[in-house]
């Protein structure tokens, strides 16, 4: 058995008949939508979808991750095989849950899939990461581009050519497929951060315990609004929420960052 979980704040219509036919298309049995807009005009729209849709609210906008535990619990009490967290704004053709679910029933030691990444014109989007340094972050977001290239490059591993299977720390969240059990044992997103976060959090915590993998086989298409570059709102959020973050795992000194990164550059061969 399989579910997913979508978390919406007055998303476009556009974009959930899209997302959401595309996982209904699917061997998905459980679609939840979590609502954190503070009404349910969405409600009967996305009920009407699909069948398969159970909409869910949460008790006002408590944050992206919060909203995917809520299906989380609902997937572990039900013990349920997978799931699939994943954003409004992603379009992928049938057969690819399909292919997940059959490479995670052959590999019982991968706790987390993620597939290839696509912007909507074809880019692949560099979607698997070392686990960020304060320095990462700060010279990704504020440093032009040129000047941050060779820090990209081994940051987001764009050295590999993103063309095999890799074992890496970080997934970016807007598709996330999990192995419940995996999920159940190492815990659900940390929901001290509201936002931004709690994927490095969780992939990390899980590449722990569990191999954690890009899957290149599929390609999946990631509208990838990036709010918090264009919101100043959205950037305090992000901000504030990093500082969350390092305050948890640490700023300048994270053994468990150096020994992991180090790790999965030396299986890749830099």
């Amino acid at each position: 058995m399989i579910t997913a979980s979508i978390v919406i704040y007055n998303s476009p219509a556009k974009d959930l008949q899209t997302v959401i036919s595309c996982v209904a298309n699917s061997m998905v049995n459980t679609i939840y939508v979590i609502d954190n807009a503070p009404n349910d005009n969405l409600k009967v729209f996305v009920q009407s979808l699909s069948e398969k849709v159970a909409y869910m609210q949460g008790q006002g906008n408590v944050g992206y991750g919060a909203a995917h535990n809520l299906a989380f619990r609902e997937a572990i009490r039900q013990g349920v095989s997978y799931h699939l967290a994943l954003n409004p704004d992603i379009e992928f053709s049938e057969g690819v849950i399909e292919q997940l679910a059959a490479f995670m029933d052959h590999h019982p030691d991968v706790g987390q899939l993620i597939p290839k990444i696509v912007l909507p014109n074809g880019e692949i989007q560099y979607v698997c990461k070392l686990i960020p340094t304060p320095l990462d972050l700060l010279f990704r977001r504020f440093m032009p581009r040129k000047m941050n290239e060779k820090r990209a490059n081994k940051f987001e591993l764009r050295f590999t050519g993103y063309n095999r299977i890799m074992n890496v720390p970080y997934h970016h969240g807007c598709f996330m497929f999990f192995r419940v059990s995996a999920l159940n044992e190492i815990g659900l997103f940390d929901e001290r951060f509201f936002m931004y976060p709690e994927d490095i959090d969780i992939s990390r915590r899980m590449n722990e315990k569990y191999a954690t993998l890009f899957y290149p086989d599929v390609e999946v298409v990631h509208a990838h609004a990036a709010e918090s570059r264009k919101s100043l709102k959205m950037f305090l959020i992000h901000s504030i929420n990093m500082i969350r973050y390092f305050n948890k795992w640490g700023w300048l000194f994270d053994k468990k960052r150096r020994e992991t990164n180090q790790r999965i550059l030396k299986e890749l061969k830099v």
